[in-house]
């Protein structure tokens, strides 16, 4: 059974740090590409980073420069390390994978909340 639980979440000051993680079981993690993507309240769902099998990584314009995704393979972890947070970033933080068919995000993983507030 594929498991992917994130961690990390917290109440952050704008301009704060956090750092997410998320440990996956039940596949090969190191054979896929991995996500995180983020739902806000009352909005739908924003893919924010990915990093291929070989460790190549894109970002959404949003966070680009602010965020930076990693993995460990031997660990079988994904982070998201977060810098300069702001208000706007507030939301619940999900990892994501598609193996035969879609794992994590809202409805199939629990995710982490992130609120950044003064």
């Amino acid at each position: 059974e594929v498991q992917l639980v994130e961690s990390g979440g917290g109440l952050v000051q704008p301009g704060g740090s956090l750092r997410l993680s998320c440990a996956a079981s039940g596949f090969t993690f190191s054979a896929y590409g991995m996500r995180w993507v983020r739902q806000a309240p009352g909005k739908g769902v924003e893919w924010v980073s990915h990093i291929s099998s070989a460790g190549s990584t894109t970002y959404a314009d949003s966070v680009k420069g602010r965020f930076t995704i990693s993995r460990d393979n031997a660990k079988k972890t994904l982070y998201l390390q977060m810098n300069n947070l702001k208000p706007e970033d507030t939301a619940v933080y999900y990892c994501a994978t598609f193996t035969t068919v879609p794992q994590g995000g809202p409805g199939r993983s629990r995710g982490t909340q992130v609120t950044v507030s003064s």
